[in-house]
């Protein structure tokens, strides 16, 4: 419930005025799992990367507002049963950070990729001008070579096929960090968050400025 009710107060502040310009703000929304939500953070709506970003935005004088839709252990099968609900709101910026519960899982790259594009599918049936950013992941090698191949080519694949932007790897100098995760090893801590904002930010920037 707190989750629903996070994302309800990140729509309504989505929906508002750009205090910099006194333009309607644009809408950035991050579609992902636990580590889009800040799992573990004491407060994730600032702590975490979208909140961030979000900070960036606001320092650039950008008229964009951050929506932050993940939701911890999200699979992408669970994204595409909630995505309906979420695009209630209008996008224009959709950031797709979903996979990293299906590869834990060891569950068919080929089915993880399939619900993605759906994903993406339905909000572009919704928002026909949003422009999508696909999170790239990867698997730890222990997942075994064959497996860690397939999985991380979802990522680029889905950016091609699409016309996305990508961000290649989102963990990108935080994964396997201890000094930059929770003491689980697989979620950031706020160090780590940071890293992942400023990876974040090298690939979304040009698209607010453009």
């Amino acid at each position: 419930m707190k989750v629903i009710i996070s994302i309800i107060f990140s729509m309504m502040l989505g929906l508002g005025i750009s205090a910099a310009t006194g333009t309607p703000a644009k809408t950035i929304l991050f579609f992902g799992d636990s580590l889009t939500a800040g799992y573990g953070l004491d407060d994730a709506a600032t702590q975490a990367f979208p909140g961030l970003v979000q900070e960036k935005i606001t320092a650039t004088g950008l008229p964009y507002r951050v929506i932050n839709a993940g939701l911890s252990g999200e699979t992408t099968a669970g994204g595409l049963r909630r995505i309906d609900w979420v695009l209630r709101v209008p996008v224009d910026i959709f950031v797709l950070e979903l996979g990293g519960n299906d590869g834990l899982r060891g569950l068919q790259p080929a089915v993880a990729a399939q619900n993605l594009q759906t994903i993406i599918d339905k909000v572009r049936a919704k928002n026909p001008a949003a422009l999508i950013v696909v999170a790239g992941m990867e698997m730890p090698t222990s997942m075994g070579e064959t497996y860690t191949r397939e999985f991380a080519a979802i990522f680029p694949a889905l950016a091609k096929t699409n016309r996305a932007a990508l961000i290649p790897f989102l963990l990108e100098g935080v994964g396997g960090e201890p000094d930059l995760n929770l003491p689980d090893g697989v979620h950031p801590n706020i160090a780590g968050h940071r890293i992942v904002a400023e990876t974040v930010w090298k690939t979304l920037e040009p698209l607010l400025r453009d």
